[in-house]
């Protein structure tokens, strides 16, 4: 059912600016390819930038920048084809360069000194990466967080009646309003369309936190503004695929959330005409709902958190979750959204292999929740703990459809991960 809404205080709305998307050239390193061929006027490829090289100098490599952002801190795994050489940053989509390894091009690269500041600075070797592979990363970078689009055939709510023609300025002018914030100040892994014939239906896209079931998914939502906005609140449709990921989500597609009126709480916790936001129930659905822990949203169930039963009951909930997640990216990737498709294709091509990493570490028996950037957390009290053996066993029944799905995105290194879980000892010690 419903727990605490979220309030976002006015601080939340003091975002760093968002990236711009002017283009940047960041020199990262010199390079040149030694092959047999003498032609000096080699082209290269690199992140999609062709240099030539000319007589008598080295190539530029150029990495398209976003202002002072274009090193990115996060450490999460990379894509497919690039392995190291750039890091992958997981909520923005971007590349750094991070390391002297090369992979997936039969070319040798060897890496000079550039000097800056006046000061030698030896920098990171970079990888090739081939067309193809750069043309879904080049649409995955470029999509935008907000957009304005046309087509409304596909969305949940065409069928209700059109709020746009009847209502006065003021209605049109509130909605607009919940633009302005919502481009302005969407979280990293939220993205949004609004309808340039329709400004009563909107969709947006949250994606799975790292430390949930919910990592690594996409989870799409339908919105509609009825004439009563915003002395309502507006109507919301989860995408489920027949699926019930959580006990706020129906498989009828029902969001349950005080916010939205469709749970009970108390008057704070509901909508409020001139406090509540789109933005506040977007990031409500993200942090409250698809959170580390979703069998406690049940209210008959919370009562039970921190008891060692209720700690089983939501571990196996979250087992449960996570193959139902991985059933909701196949849906999603068999059927993505109108005007989300360069999105799904590009979220699931850069981190089939995170997804495919995390399978592999619970079937060998980590605990789902327990994954942070590469390495494994305690997660209430989960250390020494490991995954139930109905879970590895559905898990292992799920991953070669998975892999399937994740090679029509353009992932071609899926093999290494469908080895067999690891064998636990069920030999009882005297």
């Amino acid at each position: 059912m419903d727990p605490d809404v979220v309030e976002i205080p006015p601080s939340m709305f003091q975002h760093t600016p968002r990236f711009k998307k002017h283009k940047q050239s960041i020199v990262h390193d010199v390079i040149d390819i030694v092959d047999d061929d003498e032609n000096d006027d080699d082209d290269l490829m690199i992140l999609g930038e062709i240099t030539r090289k000319r007589k008598g100098k080295a190539p530029q490599a150029l990495h398209e920048g976003y202002g002072d952002n274009h090193h990115v801190a996060d450490g999460s795994l990379h894509p497919s084809g690039v392995e190291s050489g750039y890091r992958w940053s997981k909520s923005s989509y971007r590349f750094s360069a991070t390391s002297k390894h090369v992979h997936g091009s039969t070319s040798a690269l060897k890496s000079a000194s550039d000097e800056h500041d006046g000061a030698a600075v030896v920098l990171p070797q970079l990888t090739i990466i081939d067309k193809a592979e750069n043309e879904t990363l080049r649409k995955l970078r470029s999509f935008k967080q907000f957009d304005t689009v046309t087509d409304t055939s596909d969305h949940h709510f065409i069928k209700s009646n059109s709020s746009t023609k009847h209502n006065p300025k003021s209605w049109s002018k509130k909605i607009q309003e919940e633009w302005k914030i919502l481009e302005k100040h969407l979280p990293d892994t939220i993205f949004v369309r609004v309808y340039e014939s329709r400004m009563d239906l909107m969709r947006a896209v949250i994606i799975g936190a790292e430390g949930t079931p919910y990592h690594d998914g996409l989870f799409f939502f339908d919105i509609f503004f009825p004439s009563g906005y915003p002395n309502v609140p507006p109507n919301v449709h989860y995408h489920s695929g027949g699926l019930r990921i959580n006990p706020n989500l129906y498989n009828c597609g029902k969001v349950c959330l005080s916010l939205l009126n469709t749970w009970h709480g108390s008057t704070k916790e509901k909508w409020t005409k001139g406090v509540s936001t789109m933005l506040q129930v977007l990031v409500s659905i993200q942090g409250l709902i698809l959170n580390t822990q979703p069998y406690f949203n049940e209210p008959g169930w919370a009562s039970m958190k921190g008891t060692p039963n209720g700690e089983m009951q939501a571990q196996q909930y979250n087992e449960n979750t996570f193959i139902l997640s991985l059933r909701t990216m196949m849906y999603t990737i068999k059927k993505p959204p109108k005007y989300f498709e360069d999105l799904v294709i590009g979220h699931f091509y850069s981190r089939a292999h995170d997804i495919l990493a995390s399978c592999k570490a619970y079937m060998n028996g980590v605990q789902v929740g327990c994954l942070i950037k590469g390495g494994v957390q305690d997660v209430n009290g989960s250390k020494g703990k490991q995954s139930s053996a109905h879970f590895i066993s559905g898990l292992a029944g799920c991953m070669p459809s998975l892999v399937q799905e994740f090679e029509k995105v353009g992932f071609n290194d899926c093999k290494k991960f469908m080895s067999p879980p690891v064998q636990r000892s069920t030999t009882r010690k005297k």
